[in-house]
This record gives C-alpha cells, structure tokens and sequence, in this order.
C-alpha cells in the first residue's frame, strides 16, 4: 500500500458548488475509484486548497490511473469538478494535481 497527497487550489466563486457535489457523489464514480485500487480517499479544505489523501493497493498506479481516466461516467464527473479546480503555480506543464511529499507517518 502506498499514501498518496495532492494539493490543488479551489476556486473561491467555485467553494461551495464543488462542496455541494462531493455531498453526492456518483455512486458510478466511487465504484471507478475503488475498481482503480484507491481506498481510504479523504479531500480536506483550508485556506483556498484542497488536500487530497488516499491509499493505493494496486500494483500499477499507472495502469489503474489510465482506467479511471477512460471511464466514461468519471470523465463526466470531472466536467463537474474540474472548473472549480486551478492547478498551484508551481505546478508543472501537464499537471493538475500536485503530488506532496510524505514527510512523517505513523500507525
């Protein structure tokens, strides 16, 4: 199992439309998720970012990224989600989210 934090700004104008879809996500969505291996999926809000965390318990994150991203009702959704979404400006070409660095765990 590997962890797995991202960050991303949210838009302010966008806040609560974005909080408003993840109270009901799509059950077709959650499944996608699960199918690619992720569990444990947890998205936190302060100060204008979304921080995402998750647990992956495949053996090709890539692979299983791909999947998701080839489901037709998950590209849908991110129709959705994405707008309200602005990568950070340190992102770099091509990415969305940004991966953070683990710097502590413990059980």
């Amino acid at each position: 199992m590997k962890r797995y934090g991202q960050i991303i700004r949210v838009l302010p104008e966008k806040l609560e439309e974005y909080k408003e879809l993840h109270k009901n996500v799509w059950p077709d969505v959650l499944e996608q998720i699960h199918r690619s291996n992720i569990r444990n999926y947890t998205i936190y809000y302060n100060d204008g970012l979304l921080f995402s965390y998750y647990e992956y318990i495949g053996d090709d994150y890539e692979k299983d990224m791909e999947a998701m991203a080839a489901d037709k009702t998950t590209q849908e959704w991110w129709k959705l989600t994405s707008p309200c979404q602005a990568p950070l400006d340190t992102a770099r070409p091509g990415e969305f989210y940004r991966i953070a660095e683990e710097v502590f765990h413990t059980d």
